[in-house]
């Protein structure tokens, strides 16, 4: 369901099907920082997810480290493979730690790293439809259709491990998690498990899976709920501590985002709305407006609760939408489209439905507090 499979053309090596307009970092970049351009950062992330999906073929077609593919996805950008996150049931590899090479940059007399670089990145890969990993992909998949959640799988818990060592090392501001398709599932999860911790790290989501059974049910009984709500306002005792107690019910003491204000930890999410996988996240709560912006950089944009940029001090969720690019399906859960310089993207200020009620827990007030 969350899956997705490189194409041929993605298969091979970066100098043909990578971003073309990207160069290896200079003096200039140093100096200049491209890494504090929200488009270079994107694009950036999304080839180093890419580098994991061709670790995995890699070592399904046996190529060694000298005939590999995948490291020229990071190594462009002078970063280093740090460490594989392997599924020892079947050994696919499904993410990476990758972090800034000073090996590299003192090899090309820069002293320091750029500005806004993050130090390490976790990158996950979404499903494989093909070799060895395909029956554990599809596994999670169908986990995450069911219950709307990947906290029983074992990579989940490889990749919190994994997350949690790198911002112990090296700073949570200095590491950012990234994922795609299924793997951007898992980057939500453990971005948000740590979170819960305390610790707030930089999270990148590409085409997030958005359609779970759980979340269905979820949706219909919130609905449920609220339309309940009103028959019983109109019942005889209107007017009543009663009957404002029930046509409020626990939707008018729950937390929202707007409720809370600047929200505690919000991901960057790209979606492509002709990709029923991910379009989910576009429906905004009820009573709120989608606040667009063109350019998908984030730059300032004036937002529907009077902030600007990215978030707001209302906590609406950042996300990067298609407004010009793949149309199909298959091409519009690609990965390609997020390095490609042929795609016109826009900005999407918004209270997303399933950010709020997926990220809830860390804004809601501890028990006994008053409610807002």
């Amino acid at each position: 369901m969350a899956g997705a499979v490189p194409s041929q053309k993605a298969g091979e090596a970066f100098e043909v099907y990578g971003p073309r307009h990207l160069s290896s970092p200079s003096w200039w970049d140093l100096l200049r920082s491209s890494w504090k351009d929200p488009n270079y950062r994107r694009m950036v992330v999304a080839c180093f997810i890419q580098g994991v999906y061709l670790l995995e073929l890699d070592r399904q077609d046996k190529r060694d480290a000298r005939t590999g593919l995948a490291p020229q996805w990071w190594r462009h950008f002078m970063y280093r493979l740090a460490q594989t996150l392997v599924d020892e049931r079947d050994g696919s590899i499904y993410g990476a730690v990758l972090e800034w090479d000073r090996q590299a940059l003192l090899a090309g007399y820069a002293p320091f790293r750029p500005a806004g670089a993050p130090a390490a990145v976790v990158a996950l890969r979404g499903t494989l439809l093909s070799g060895a990993t395909f029956r554990r992909d599809v596994v999670d998949d169908l986990r995450f259709l069911a219950w709307d959640s990947l906290k029983g799988s074992v990579r989940f818990a490889g990749a919190l491990a994994a997350l949690r060592a790198a911002a112990r090392r090296h700073g949570a501001r200095n590491v950012c998690v990234g994922g795609h398709s299924l793997g951007a599932g898992f980057a939500l999860q453990v971005g948000k498990a740590l979170a819960k911790e305390g610790v707030f790290v930089e999270c990148h989501v590409f085409n997030p899976p958005s359609v779970s059974l759980a979340t269905s049910l979820r949706g219909f009984a919130e609905t449920a709920g609220e339309m309940w709500g009103r028959v019983r306002a109109w019942l005889p005792y209107v007017g009543s501590a009663a009957a404002v107690d029930a046509s409020g019910g626990e939707a008018a003491k729950a937390p929202t985002l707007e409720r809370a204000g600047t929200a505690k930890w919000l991901p960057h999410l790209y979606i492509n709305t002709n990709d029923y996988i991910c379009c989910y996240y576009t429906d905004a709560v009820a009573g709120t407006a989608t606040v667009t912006a063109r350019g998908g950089g984030g730059g300032s944009s004036k937002t529907a609760a009077g902030g600007v940029g990215g978030m707001s001090s209302a906590g609406l969720a950042r996300m990067v939408l298609v407004s010009k690019g793949p149309t199909k399906f298959l091409d519009a859960h690609g990965l390609q489209q997020w390095w490609a310089d042929d795609v016109e993207l826009q900005v999407a200020l918004n209270h997303s439905k399933l950010i709020d009620r997926q990220l809830r827990s860390l804004y809601a007030p501890p028990p006994g507090a008053p409610q807002m």
